[in-house]
């Protein structure tokens, strides 16, 4: 069994993001990888008009899950929801999907059918680039407030810009619906509301709820090892 792991919006260096869990999963024998998402500029500059979007990410994580035949648990964060629920579609490999705080899309949804009128508060958008951002004034409080000081300091160095046209780019297929899902709520996420993952979840087979922030691998990491490895 191995791991994919699928990171969320507006980060970079993804393998860093989840090295907490994959390391603890690692010790006990199961290996992982984190692809890198084009539209968050971690194969060339993100944004324009013609810059990587959805499509692309897609493609990047696909690659991965079918470079191994090996049985696959994928699992995504928040904005990695979105990617999965295409790339994940019609692999035989692919057993599990865990949904990490995540948007749970129907084929022919996209990131913006989940959004509010207005921009969320801790997004810095620039129209003229094409690209959005987390603010960095509102980031920890936001995402972060319930990790240690070292990552806290840490994750503000692996922030990054994304292409806007993530936003309104629909997915093309929903893989949880073929493949059992697990949906882990995090009751102290002050990004993803608690109300809106709970509506996700209810589209998941199991669920779980960990008193977490955003990023329970990296606050919780043993947490997230031992649902992995329960799987």
């Amino acid at each position: 069994m191995r791991v994919v792991f699928v990171h969320g919006a507006c980060v970079r260096d993804g393998s860093w993001w989840w090295h907490r869990t994959a390391e603890l999963l690692r010790e006990r024998g199961v290996l992982s990888v984190t692809p890198a998402l084009p539209s968050c500029g971690e194969a060339g500059p993100p944004g324009g008009t013609d810059g990587p979007g959805l499509s692309e990410d897609v493609a990047a994580v696909r690659h991965a899950l079918l470079d191994s035949d090996e049985p696959t648990i994928v699992v995504a964060h928040s904005y990695g929801g979105i990617i999965t629920a295409e790339a994940a579609a019609g692999l035989e490999s692919v057993r599990h999907l865990v949904l990490v705080t995540s948007y749970l899309p129907e084929a022919g949804q996209s990131l913006s059918d989940f959004s509010g009128e207005q921009p969320a508060p801790f997004l810095d958008i620039d129209p003229e680039a094409g690209t959005f951002g987390v603010r960095r004034e509102l980031f920890v409080d936001t995402f972060l407030q319930d990790c240690d000081p070292a990552i806290q300091t840490q994750a503000a160095d692996h922030l990054a810009r994304q292409s806007v046209r993530v936003t309104g780019q629909p997915v093309k297929a929903a893989a949880w619906q073929q493949v059992p899902s697990t949906y882990l709520v995090c009751a102290q996420d002050r990004g993803t509301p608690p109300r809106l993952q709970r509506e996700f979840a209810r589209r998941a087979d199991s669920v779980v709820e960990l008193d977490a922030g955003h990023h329970p691998f990296l606050s919780r990491p043993a947490a997230v090892r031992d649902l992995l490895l329960s799987l």
